[in-house]
C-alpha cells in the first residue's frame, strides 16, 4: 500500500470513527498498519489507534500501539514525532496507573531538544505528569505540573487543555480535602498545615487570591506552632507570589525577605534558590539593576553550592531542556557530555560506571 492509498484509508477510518462506527474504523486502520510501507502514514495511523483505544478504555491495547509508534518515530528520525510518541506512551501508562513510568516518560519528553510540537504538546506533558504525581499523592509536585499546564493553555489559547487541567485540579482538590478531613479527625497538625498550603496554592493558581491569603495565614500559624521552619518558607513564598499577582511588589519583597531568613537558618539551598529567582523577576520589573545583579549572583552561588551543574561542561543543569544521565555513584551529567567523554568511569569520583540510569 503506497502513500496516497494509505492517506485515503486513514481518512476513511476517520470518517467512520466520527460517525460512531468505531469497530469498522479500527478494522480499516489495522489493515493500513498491516499493508502500508509508508512510515509517515504508519505513524499517523498508530496515533489514531492510540486515541481510539484510549477513548474506548482499552488501555493495554493503547499501550501496545504506543510502543510500536515509538519505534516508527525512531525510524523517521524526527524529534516532533518522537515527542508525540513518548507522550502517548506516558498517557498509556497513566491510564494503567503505572505512575512512576508515566513520570519517567514525561521527563523524557521534556528532555528532548526544542521542537515545533513542543509548544503545543508541552502543556499536555505537564498535565500527564501532574496526574501521575496526583496518583502517587505527591501533592506539591502535582500542583506545580498543573500550574505549568495551565500556563501553556493560557499562552496558546487552548480551551480544551484548560478544561482538562481544571478537571484534574478538581480531583486534586477532592483528594486534599479528604486528607484534611483525616488530619482533623486525628488531630494531625503537620498534615493540616500541609493541606492548607495545598488549598492555598490551588486558589492562587486559579487567581482566587482572596481565598488564598487566609489559607496561607492559617498554614503559617500551624507551621510556626509546630516549629516547621521549612513549611513557613513555603507559606511565605506562596504569599509573595500572591502579592506579585496583585502587583504589590514591595509587599512581595517583604515576604521574600522573611522567607529568605528562615531558609538560611535551615540551610535549605533549594528554597533559597527559588526565592532568589522570584526576587530577580521582581527587581527586573522594577528596573533596579544593582539589586537584580545581587540576586543573580546569589542564584548562581546556590546552583554551585547544590552542584546543579554538569561536571564536564560546567553549564547549569535545568537552564535548558537537556537530557541528563545519572551514574550509579549518583553524580549527574548532560547525556551528550558523557557520550563525548568516552570513558566508563565517573568524571567526578572516577568510580567505574555500570549501565547508567536516565533521569
Amino acid at each position: 500500500m503506497g502513500q496516497d492509498q494509505t492517506k485515503q484509508q486513514i481518512e476513511k477510518g476517520l470518517q467512520l470513527y466520527q460517525s460512531n462506527q468505531t469497530e469498522k474504523a479500527l478494522q480499516v486502520w489495522t489493515k493500513v498498519l498491516e499493508k502500508s510501507s509508508d512510515l509517515m502514514g504508519r505513524f499517523r495511523v498508530l496515533g489514531c489507534l492510540v486515541t481510539a483505544h484510549s477513548e474506548m478504555g482499552r488501555y493495554k491495547e493503547m499501550l501496545k500501539f504506543a510502543v510500536v509508534q515509538i519505534d516508527t518515530a525512531r525510524e523517521l528520525e524526527d524529534a516532533d514525532f518522537l515527542l508525540e510518541s513518548y507522550l502517548n506512551l506516558a498517557r498509556s501508562n497513566e491510564k494503567l496507573c503505572e505512575f512512576h513510568k508515566t513520570i519517567s516518560y514525561c521527563k523524557t519528553c521534556l528532555g528532548l531538544p526544542g521542537t515545533r510540537a513542543g509548544a503545543q504538546l508541552g502543556g499536555q506533558v505537564s498535565l500527564s505528569m501532574g496526574n501521575a504525581f496526583l496518583g502517587l499523592s505527591v501533592f506539591q509536585k502535582a500542583l506545580e505540573s498543573f500550574e505549568k499546564a495551565l500556563r501553556y493553555a493560557h499562552n496558546n489559547d487552548d480551551a480544551m487543555l484548560e478544561c482538562r487541567v481544571c478537571c484534574s485540579l478538581g480531583s486534586f482538590y477532592a483528594q486534599v480535602k479528604e486528607s484534611m478531613k483525616i488530619a482533623l479527625q486525628h488531630g494531625d497538625r503537620p498534615l493540616q498545615a500541609l493541606c492548607l498550603l495545598c488549598f492555598a496554592d490551588i486558589h492562587r493558581s486559579r487567581g482566587d487570591l482572596e481565598t488564598a491569603f487566609p489559607r496561607y495565614d492559617s498554614a503559617m500559624s500551624i507551621m510556626t506552632e509546630i516549629g516547621n521552619r521549612l513549611g513557613q518558607v513555603q507559606a511565605l513564598l506562596g504569599v509573595a507570589k500572591c502579592w506579585v499577582a496583585r502587583k504589590a511588589l514591595d509587599k512581595a519583597l517583604d515576604a521574600i525577605e522573611r522567607a529568605q531568613d528562615l531558609a538560611e537558618e535551615v540551610g535549605n539551598k533549594l528554597s533559597q534558590l527559588k526565592l532568589h529567582c522570584l526576587s530577580e523577576s521582581i527587581y527586573r520589573s522594577k528596573g533596579l539593576q544593582r539589586e537584580l545583579r545581587a540576586h543573580v549572583v546569589r542564584f548562581h552561588e546556590c546552583v554551585e553550592e547544590m552542584e546543579l551543574y554538569c561536571g564536564l561542561c560546567g553549564e547549569s543543569i535545568g537552564e535548558k531542556n537537556s537530557r541528563l544521565q545519572a551514574l550509579p555513584c549518583s553524580h549527574i551529567f548532560h547525556l551528550r557530555c558523557l557520550q563525548n567523554n568516552g570513558t566508563r568511569s565517573c568524571p567526578n569520583c572516577r568510580r567505574s560506571s555500570m549501565k547508567p540510569g536516565f533521569v
